[in-house]
C-alpha cells in the first residue's frame, strides 16, 4: 500500500464515489482521457459484479478480497402484524478487507469528532 501520499481528497461528507475515482484516475493518469477514465472503472467494477455473480471469489492482494454469502432460509416475523413469514434464502456479497489495509487502516488516528 502507498504510504505518505494522500491521493484522494474527501469532501465534506469524508465518502469516494463512483465519479471521484474516475476523478483520481484521470489526474492520476495524465495521458487518460476522463472518458478513459471513466470506462476503465466501468469495465472493473461491471467485471466485479460479473465475476461475483458467477459464484467467484475476487482477491485484490494488499486490499482485501470479494465472496458471496450465503443466508439460510429462516423465519421472521411482519413488524406490523407480527405474523410469522419464511424469509427464503439469500446469496449476499461480502468483502474481507486484506491484512495492509487493516494495519493501514488500524495505524490512523481517530478524531473525537467524528465520533460525536
Amino acid at each position: 500500500m502507498r504510504t505518505g501520499r494522500q491521493l484522494w481528497r474527501p469532501d465534506a461528507e469524508s465518502h469516494m464515489t463512483r465519479s471521484d475515482l474516475v476523478e483520481l484516475l484521470a489526474e492520476r493518469f495524465g495521458q487518460l482521457t476522463h472518458r478513459d477514465a471513466e470506462a476503465a472503472v466501468k469495465t472493473i467494477l461491471d467485471s466485479m459484479s460479473d465475476a461475483l455473480t458467477r459464484g467467484h471469489r475476487i482477491e485484490v492482494r494488499g486490499f482485501g478480497s470479494f465472496s458471496i454469502n450465503r443466508r439460510a432460509p429462516r423465519l421472521g416475523r411482519n413488524p406490523r402484524t407480527g405474523e410469522s413469514v419464511q424469509i427464503p434464502e439469500r446469496r449476499v456479497p461480502h468483502f474481507k478487507p486484506g491484512k495492509a489495509l487493516r494495519e493501514t487502516i488500524g495505524a490512523q488516528s481517530v478524531d473525537t469528532e467524528d465520533n460525536a
